[in-house]
C-alpha cells in the first residue's frame, strides 16, 4: 500500500504523525511524508521520505500579529452553550479560515501536493486535522483519506455545530467561509466540494477514553507514542534525581511562534525557588535571559527529550500542548496546565476532571497559586493516582502497529466506494 502523509510546517504537529507513519513503514508499506520546504530536515531526520511541496507559509507572523483575537478560538467551548455559541462558531470559521486555514495551507504547497498525488496514486492519504491540503489531495486522485487527530476534535464538534447553525438559517444568510475556500481551491484542479475534504473518510484518534471526543465520522482509536524529533539523552538524566523533580517546560511551538507566556518565567522560578525539589526547566537562550538570576534548585536546557525526562519526574508544569500533554499522560507523571488559548485549556480542563492534574486558568495566575498548586501535586497521593489512571486509559489503546491492519482495511474499503 502507498501511504502519502502531510503536515502543516509546524515541527509539534509533525511530531505526533511519526510513530504511525514508521508502523506503516515496519509493516511494508511504502510511506512519503509531503509538507512545505520549512519541514524537509524535520521529516528526514525523522528517517522518512520528504516530499517538499509549495512554498513555506507565513501563518506563524500572522499568529504574532493576531495575538488573542486568533487563538482565543476553541479555548471557550464549554459545551454547556453558555460560550461558543453561534455567533462565535460563524466569527471563527470565517476569521480562522482567512489568518490560519488558508495561509498554511497555501496556494502553491495544495497544488503541488495534488500534481504529487496525482501522479503517485496512494492508497490512503493521512493528514493532521488542519492540514486540509491532504484532504484535496485524497479527492484528487480519488483515494481514501483520513485524519490523524493530536489532541480531542474540537475543530470538529465546532464543525458539527456550525454546519447545524447554518441549515437553520435562510438560504442567502449560510455562508461558509471555510467551505468557499475549499470550493474554489477544489476548482482550480477541476473538482467539487465535498465534506470529506474536512473530515476525512475516517478518523484516526490518539486521544484516550475519557478524552476523545465523538467522531464526525469512523473512528480509529490508536496509542499515543511521544516522539520528540532529534534526541540525546544527556549524562545527568543517567541517574536517579536525589530529589523529587519537577519538570518546567513552555513547549517548542510556543517559543517558535513566540506566544506571550501568560505568566512570566522569572514568576514561575521565584514561586518554587525555596523548594527542596530539582527543576529541570527547558528554555532557550532569551527566555533563560528575561529570567535572570536562575534558583540554586533549577537546571535549565535548551531541550532535553520528554519521553527520557518523564519516567524520572514527579510532576512537570507546562503551558497544555498536545504532545507535552500526552508525554507526560503516558508516563504518569501528574500535571499542572498553565493554559489560556487554543485547545490547550480543554486538555488542561479534562485532566482536571480526571483528578490527574491541576489547571490554572489566567485569571487565578500568580506565583502563590502556582507553588500551592506544586505543593499539592508533590503531597496529595490522589493526584498521583489520577495520572496513573490516566496512563493506564492511555496504554489501553491499541499501539501505532496494531492499528495498520485496521488503517489497510479502511483504505481498501473507502478506495472501493470512491472508484465505483
Amino acid at each position: 500500500m502507498r501511504v502519502l502523509m502531510t503536515s502543516l510546517a509546524v515541527e509539534a504537529h509533525f511530531n505526533g504523525t511519526v510513530p504511525l507513519a514508521w508502523a506503516l513503514r515496519a509493516a511494508g508499506h511504502e510511506v512519503r511524508f509531503a509538507s512545505q520546504p520549512a519541514l524537509t530536515r524535520a521529516i528526514t531526520q525523522a528517517g522518512l521520505t520528504a516530499v517538499p511541496v509549495g512554498t513555506d507559509h507565513t501563518h506563524h507572523e500572522i499568529v504574532r500579529d493576531l495575538g488573542e483575537e486568533l487563538t482565543g478560538f476553541y479555548r471557550d467551548i464549554d459545551f454547556t452553550g453558555e460560550r461558543g455559541g453561534p455567533r462565535d462558531r460563524k466569527a471563527a470559521n470565517s476569521l480562522l479560515t482567512a489568518t490560519f486555514y488558508a495561509q498554511a495551507n497555501n496556494d502553491s504547497m495544495v497544488d503541488e501536493l495534488v500534481d504529487y498525488a496525482r501522479w503517485w496514486q496512494p492508497d490512503l492519504v493521512i493528514w493532521e486535522p488542519f492540514s486540509f491540503a491532504g484532504g484535496v489531495a485524497a479527492r484528487a486522485c480519488r483515494t481514501a483519506g483520513a485524519r490523524l487527530l493530536w489532541g480531542p476534535d474540537l475543530f470538529g464538534l465546532s464543525r458539527e455545530a456550525f454546519l447545524a447553525d447554518t441549515a437553520a438559517l435562510p438560504p442567502e444568510l449560510r455562508d461558509d467561509a471555510l467551505e468557499e475556500w475549499l470550493t474554489w481551491t477544489l476548482a482550480r484542479h477541476g473538482l467539487d466540494y465535498d465534506e470529506r475534504v474536512v473530515t476525512g473518510d475516517f478518523t484516526i484518534d490518539q486521544m484516550p477514553e475519557g478524552v476523545r471526543l465523538p467522531s464526525l465520522n469512523e473512528s480509529v482509536p490508536m496509542r499515543y507514542v511521544p516522539y520528540n524529533g532529534v534526541s540525546e539523552v544527556p549524562d545527568w538524566l543517567r541517574e536517579t534525581p536525589a530529589r523529587q523533580r519537577i519538570c518546567l517546560t513552555l513547549g517548542i511551538t510556543s517559543r517558535d511562534m513566540a506566544y506571550p507566556n501568560l505568566i512570566s518565567p522569572a514568576e514561575l522560578f521565584d514561586a518554587v525557588a525555596d523548594l527542596d525539589i530539582e527543576i529541570v526547566a527547558t528554555l532557550n537562550a532569551a527566555q533563560a535571559a528575561e529570567v535572570g538570576k536562575l534558583p540554586d534548585n533549577t537546571r535549565v536546557v535548551d531541550f532535553v527529550p520528554l519521553h527520557a525526562l518523564m519516567p524520572t519526574c514527579a510532576a512537570i508544569i507546562h503551558h497544555g500542548g498536545a504532545g507535552t500533554w500526552s508525554t507526560a499522560a503516558v508516563y504518569g507523571v501528574p500535571q499542572l496546565v498553565v493554559a489560556g488559548m487554543w485547545d490547550n485549556v480543554y486538555r488542561a480542563q479534562r485532566l482536571s476532571d480526571l483528578g490527574a492534574g491541576l489547571y490554572l486558568p489566567p485569571p487565578e495566575l500568580a506565583g502563590s497559586r502556582l507553588r500551592e498548586g506544586v505543593l499539592r501535586l508533590l503531597d496529595e497521593p490522589a493526584f498521583g493516582a489520577g495520572a496513573l489512571a490516566l496512563r493506564d486509559r492511555m496504554l489501553a489503546e491499541p499501539s501505532p502497529g496494531e492499528v495498520v491492519p485496521t488503517l489497510e482495511a479502511a483504505a481498501a474499503r473507502y478506495g472501493a466506494q470512491l472508484t465505483h
